[in-house]
């Protein structure tokens, strides 16, 4: 039992950085996510190293086999983005306002500074390095890992939140009523509104659940990559999934805009 009390001061104080960190990346400095992002990581770092962890506990190792895993899904990831943006059915869920209102250089900064640094270098460190480190001091293995797979589930509420707002699309999707016609994501529902069916509130409650629901199942999932090919693994798929998403909605825009 005394054991487990002397790791409460450690993982507190890597939850609140991580909370002050959110709120100043999605509400309050978000174009200095990857300046608040890079000083959280040295705190996280700071925190764990303090505590007795080694450079291999917290993830730093496997730099070969992480590069080979994590290179190989991002390409997979950019073979389903390709995927479902030429399919009509699916193009609308890529239409996300977010990417499409960014000029060309705001998407080139989204894509190789805000994504690399600003995100994911924060949530690899902290969700499976530092956070699963320090609770597995305490609890089992497995058990650390659903915690912290949690927690990285609650990290996007305020994302989901946005997206709520920016992707019609998903919005429909997440209130179970049918997907927008193909190139009109947001038929059936004035700008700004809900899907057929629902309020906007409740859309959006829907959403943020699922958001939740998906990055709790993809922590979990990056946490075996973590654990097969250290942090650099699930950083090269987290990497490909988001910088790649910003090419997929100009490119589903461009798309749909031939196909009209």
């Amino acid at each position: 039992m005394g054991r487990g009390r002397s790791r409460v001061g450690p993982v507190a104080a890597a939850l609140g950085v991580l909370a002050l960190a959110n709120v100043s990346n999605n509400r309050i400095a978000r174009r200095w996510a990857p300046v608040t992002s890079a000083a959280a990581t040295a705190v996280l770092l700071a925190i764990a190293r303090r505590d007795g962890l080694t450079w291999a506990e917290l993830g730093f190792s496997g730099a070969g086999r992480g590069t080979r895993l994590g290179g190989a899904l991002a390409a997979g990831v950019a073979a389903a983005y390709a995927a479902g943006v030429v399919l009509p059915r699916t193009r609308p869920l890529f239409l996300d306002e977010r990417a499409l209102a960014l000029s060309r250089a705001r998407l080139l900064e989204e894509a190789l500074v805000q994504v690399p640094i600003g995100t994911v270098l924060l949530e690899e460190v902290a969700f499976r390095g530092v956070l699963p480190a320090l609770l597995g001091r305490s609890l089992p293995a497995g058990t650390a890992g659903v915690a912290a797979a949690a927690s990285f589930g609650l990290w996007h509420v305020l994302p989901a939140i946005d997206m709520a707002r920016a992707n019609p699309a998903l919005g429909h999707l997440a209130s179970g009523s049918s997907a927008a016609a193909p190139g009109h994501p947001t038929s059936g529902s004035p700008a700004g509104g809900s899907p057929a069916g629902g309020s906007p509130a409740a859309t959006a409650v829907r959403l943020v659940a699922a958001t939740v629901a998906s990055t709790t199942v993809a922590g979990l999932l990056f946490g075996e990559l973590r654990r097969r090919g250290g942090l650099l693994a699930p950083a090269l798929t987290h990497l490909g999934t988001n910088s790649l998403g910003y090419v997929a909605a100009r490119l589903a825009r461009r798309l749909d805009r031939d196909r009209r």
